[in-house]
């Protein structure tokens, strides 16, 4: 089983936008996909019980059970993961995507959690995979540009940059992601996913 941590020691970096839409592409492709909901706010559970059963089913985990036959399980991480916990959850993982709002304080604050996840043990034997999401951000802007400055210490790859959108909103109103939403609506959002689809699938 794949497990892609989704993380951020700050609050309202996005991380449960990018946990709900990850697993919402991947369900739409077949595969049979858990959210283990750790934030205290609980938003990604929220939006599972928004989620119409006619659409590609997503199992919300609870912390005390295993997920079962899952073929990839999304954890929505709690705002502040660091110390042991942090140490924990990274023994447990493949993957790690760390979304990043387009201020120069949240740009600080995840590069200095970008930098402890690099120093794992577990990164450095190259046991898993981190890579940074832009939230709210357009490529060309001077936060994109200040980012990036940030990430070539750290060689740390930016795998999208996802813009503010409505289509995000009226599709968590629905319990959906964008992929489940009609394609004329979302063909332009869509688009800014192709490289971090690749990079979760490789």
């Amino acid at each position: 089983m794949q497990t892609i941590l989704v993380a951020n020691p700050k609050g309202g970096s996005g991380k449960t936008t990018l946990s709900t839409n990850i697993a919402g592409y991947l369900a739409s492709t077949g595969k049979h996909v858990a959210i283990l909901d750790l934030d205290r706010q609980k938003s990604s559970n929220l939006w599972l019980a928004q989620r119409d059963s006619s659409l590609p089913i997503i199992w919300p985990l609870q912390s005390e059970n295993k997920p079962g036959k899952a073929d990839v399980l999304i954890v929505d991480s709690p705002a502040g993961l660091h110390g042991k916990n942090l140490d924990h959850a990274i023994k447990l993982v493949h993957k790690v995507i760390v979304p990043i709002s387009p201020s120069l304080f949240d740009i600080q604050a995840s590069y200095d959690f970008l930098k402890d996840l690099s120093e794992e043990k577990a990164a450095r034997k190259g046991r898993i995979e981190i890579g940074v999401v832009g939230m709210r951000m357009a490529p060309r802007t001077r936060a994109a540009a200040t980012l990036e400055q940030f990430l070539a210490q750290l060689d740390v790859p930016v795998l999208a940059y996802l813009r503010e959108a409505q289509i995000y909103v009226n599709a968590a109103f629905e319990g959906k992601s964008i992929f489940d939403m009609p394609r004329y609506l979302a063909e332009q959002d869509l688009e800014l996913w192709v490289d971090l689809i690749k990079w979760v699938e490789a």
